[in-house]
């Protein structure tokens, strides 16, 4: 990459180290700013990071500063970057050009970031050897969920599943106050903003019962550990009655 190719990306913000919360799956936090109902938003968002072999897939991509990119490629080769939902892909860009990886997106997501992308569905043979894909069918807007079978079963989300205990670091005063009142911090939740712009059916959710996982990781919050499925079940019941 050239200079002037570098600073056309969004730059790096403040971010977490890089953690191996399973073997071979990583999880590192970061900042994000943006603008959103014409206020300014600073919140928390996570990537994964998966290892198949020597090779490396990036799920919801956080841009790192040099010295979090000297740490990933120590982890391995770069080669893949999914995006499974419609809200997160300011750095995508940024990863694609720099190790030339391969685009991953969900159906009517083709062509973000301006380089051509492969598209994800149930049937399409993902980059991850161990990995299924669940799509949601009665959403606004494209999302999908990434499920592990490893480690009795990992779901990767974007959106529609948090798990936001507690601000963070990486939250502004206003964000953190504005976003208690709207009900965020919630653990297993499906995201609030999310649910308005997506506006998913109940159909989807009881779709979401039939896979098995015991953990899940995120776009927002923490990762949940051994009792993920029953938990992320109980909110299904409580906001879908399903």
């Amino acid at each position: 990459m050239t200079q002037s190719t570098v600073s056309s990306f969004p730059p790096a913000l403040a971010h977490g180290e890089i953690e191996e919360v399973f073997k071979d799956v990583f999880f590192v936090s970061g900042a994000m700013e943006t603008r959103l109902m014409d206020l300014d938003w600073q919140f928390s968002r996570n990537m994964t990071i998966v290892r198949d072999g020597e090779r490396l897939i990036l799920i919801n991509s956080v841009r790192l500063s040099d010295e979090g990119l000297a740490t990933l490629e120590q982890l391995g080769k770069v080669t893949d970057v999914i995006r499974l939902g419609a809200l997160h892909d300011r750095d995508d860009a940024f990863y694609l050009d720099r190790y030339q990886a391969q685009y991953w997106v969900m159906p009517g997501l083709e062509g973000a970031a301006g380089t051509t992308a492969k598209t994800l569905t149930p049937e399409t043979d993902l980059p991850i050897s161990d990995a299924a894909l669940f799509q949601f069918s009665t959403t606004q807007i494209p999302e999908g969920i990434l499920f592990l079978s490893r480690e009795g079963g990992i779901a990767i989300a974007c959106d529609a599943l948090q798990n936001w205990l507690s601000p963070d670091e990486h939250f502004c005063d206003a964000s953190r106050e504005r976003m208690e009142g709207m009900g965020f911090f919630t653990p297993a939740n499906v995201g609030p903003v999310w649910q308005q712009a997506a506006q998913p059916a109940a159909d989807d959710f009881q779709r979401l019962k039939s896979f098995s996982f015991k953990h899940a990781l995120c776009g927002h919050g923490e990762p949940l550990r051994d009792h993920a499925q029953t938990a992320f079940a109980d909110t299904f019941s409580r906001l879908f009655n399903c």
